[in-house]
């Protein structure tokens, strides 16, 4: 017996990240060595302090549901957050608690896009932007925005695509996979766009806010141009700073009729955050803040030391990140090649099969993120797993059947 399913499942795809995790489990199922460079989350615990307070909550009875919207106590906490890092001022009735950042830009979406509706999506992107537009019955735009412009969406660009059916440009700094961040500069020259199409909103997706590298710095957008405010939707959490992907917390700050919207449909989906989560996240926001600049310098020498050795591998190019935790390596150099078993790498997604067979080094083809030719590896893992990773990628392509000068060529460009 056959049982149907809605129509809008046909246009949505499985998240490439959590099938890339569960191939990784399978082949270390069957005994296979695998080095992972496609985690998406911080491979260290969640601090202790953050720990010990869902614990507290535990032990002293708070298990029940919530308000839809989040506990006072960790909108305050948001509330302050935002005034304290980004300059910006939000009431509690401006803020919404979800389950992850993932269900705030899903609740959003469904709650003011429709059928014949367009979000502008940049390229590269998350891969959940445009499947979950298309679930809603709009139309992901895909601009591209290429890695001679810093896989940053230009204000020429976003004007050209807006029509008079755009209603959301999805934005998202640092971003995932490229870890590239917007200048003020950049933000409000994009926020003059906006500013003279408004029915256009704009959604920030702000989670790798705290992984930014060298001299270069996240801000909002609110704070560069404050007249956006009332059709802006920022969105963030604590999965990445505070290492906590599994609590599941997230927020949206925004106007009060789209957080009403949100609420609303929190109540008849999920209908709270798990309450236990969102005492632990208080604390973690209002709570000591080391455990997150050791991080962020953590995850800064893991860039440079896999951005060094993949550089030297032929055929491979690793531009440098400003942020998140991504390199977002071409490997044009590889495509055409071939392996010893004669098969041609066709494309990235051949590629990354072939890091995988023959090096046992899982990552995530870019075509996934909308930008084909590329590869997004995860530095999210220890210096000593990176280079064991990138000494066996070596070790791969040089068994490859290609001339040297080929290879070599690319490298570099």
């Amino acid at each position: 017996m056959t049982y149907p399913l809605a129509s809008r499942l046909d246009s949505v795809k499985p998240s490439p990240s959590m099938g890339a995790k569960l191939r990784v489990d399978q082949l270390r199922a069957a005994g296979r060595t695998i080095i992972d460079f496609t985690i998406g989350e911080p491979d260290f615990p969640t601090p202790s302090h953050i720990v010990e307070a869902g614990v507290s909550a535990l032990t002293s009875g708070q298990t029940r549901y919530t308000a839809s919207a989040g506990i006072p106590a960790l909108r305050r906490a948001i509330a302050e957050k935002l005034e304290r890092e980004n300059g910006l001022t939000y009431g509690p009735e401006q803020l919404v608690v979800g389950c992850g950042a993932k269900n705030i830009i899903y609740s959003a979406l469904a709650a003011t896009v429709g059928d014949g509706d367009d979000v502008i999506v940049p390229a590269p992107y998350w891969v959940s932007y445009p499947d979950m537009v298309a679930l809603h019955g709009g139309t992901p735009v895909i601009v591209q925005c290429d890695e001679s412009a810093g896989f940053k969406l230009s204000a020429d660009a976003l004007d050209q695509a807006i029509t008079p059916r755009t209603r959301w440009l999805i934005l998202n700094s640092p971003n995932n996979p490229t870890g590239a961040i917007y200048s003020p500069e950049e933000l409000k020259a994009l926020a003059d766009v906006l500013l003279r199409h408004p029915h256009v909103w704009l959604m920030t997706d702000e989670i790798y806010e705290h992984f930014s590298y060298g001299d270069v710095r996240h801000v909002s957008i609110a704070a560069v141009e404050p007249k956006l405010k009332d059709r802006l939707l920022i969105v963030n959490g604590v999965s990445k700073a505070y290492a906590m992907t599994g609590w599941r917390i997230g927020y949206g700050a925004g106007p009060v009729p789209l957080i009403k919207a949100i609420t609303l449909l929190l109540t008849q989906s999920v209908s709270c955050a798990t309450t236990v989560s969102q005492v632990a996240a208080v604390t973690a926001l209002q709570g000591p803040q080391d455990c997150v600049a050791e991080a962020k310098a953590l995850f800064q020498a893991r860039r440079d030391r896999m951005v060094e050795l993949l550089d030297k591998i032929p055929g491979i190019r690793c531009p440098r990140p400003d942020g998140a935790f991504y390199a977002f390596v071409s490997v044009a150099g590889l495509i055409g090649a071939r392996t010893t078993s004669g098969k041609t790498l066709a494309d990235d997604l051949d590629v990354i099969m072939f890091f995988l067979d023959e090096a046992g080094v899982a990552a995530i083809d870019g075509s996934s993120y909308g930008a084909p030719g590329y590869v997004r590896m995860s530095f999210a893992t220890s210096i000593e797993q990176i280079e064991a990773g990138c000494s066996a990628l070596a070790q791969a392509i040089s068994s490859l059947v290609t001339a040297p000068t080929t290879l070599k060529e690319t490298n570099h460009a």
